[in-house]
């Protein structure tokens, strides 16, 4: 029986505090978005530069140096700094093994470049001997201030969320009161390169006249897109 009993007080004690945790405030949850578009300033390029033999004659080679010399320069003198420009395929260094090996070994070599401006490429792989280009890629690409836009934008998000809130409550005669929940969803998207050209690549084939058949590049803008729910006091 006393078991019973106190079986019975710890129910009901459970129901009381169950009562209590029941949040009786009335609330609104809103949703408050913010967007926008930035144009990428940091922009990594693959450049593969490769020797070729003039009128297919073994004598006549085009060295691998030479077409470096003339990347090199095209970079400084488009303005940018030489340190943008490295060797980006570590068998690019073993090029003097395979010669010794084969005398006739056609030396191949890749290279990225870091650019903030598009513009800049069809200038510098224009002044670069076309028949020694292999080809080209874009890598990978960034916005310099992202970190202060994204911030940015949640603030805005959370604004909008808030002002939402305030005419919505306001138009029933109520007043708004203090945030309860917030919680963010983001939706950042980074859209592959897109060319006016069906691909950025060139071979060694059809590149007669490169300075003026150069592919020119269409690059969508990073959409970055913050939605911010939350759930206000109505008082």
């Amino acid at each position: 029986m006393k078991r019973l009993i106190a079986l019975a007080f710890v129910a009901l004690f459970s129901m009381s505090a169950m009562a209590q945790q029941v949040d009786l405030r009335k609330k609104i949850s809103v949703s408050g978005p913010a967007e926008a578009e930035v144009t990428p300033d940091i922009i990594y390029l693959t450049i593969s530069l490769k020797e070729y033999l003039k009128d297919n004659n073994s004598k006549k080679r085009v060295d691998i140096t030479d077409l470096e010399n003339q990347l090199y320069n095209a970079v400084l003198k488009a303005g940018i700094p030489k340190e943008n420009l490295m060797v980006n395929n570590i068998s690019s260094y073993n090029y003097a093994i395979e010669k010794k090996k084969n005398p006739d070994f056609l030396v191949s070599k890749q290279y990225q470049l870091k650019v903030s401006d598009l513009n800049k490429w069809n200038e510098i792989i224009g002044a670069v001997d076309p028949k020694g280009v292999a080809y080209t890629n874009i890598d990978s690409y960034d916005y310099s201030k992202i970190e202060a836009l994204k911030k940015e934008l949640k603030i805005k998000a959370l604004q909008a969320a808030k002002a939402k809130a305030t005419y919505m409550v306001e138009a029933l005669g109520d007043k708004l009161a203090g945030v309860i929940d917030i919680q963010e969803v983001n939706n950042e998207a980074y859209p592959q390169p897109m060319y006016r050209a069906n691909v950025m690549m060139m071979k060694s084939a059809d590149m007669a006249g490169a300075a003026e058949s150069a592919p020119e590049l269409d690059f969508k803008k990073i959409k970055l897109n913050y939605v911010v729910n939350t759930v206000f006091e109505i008082r």
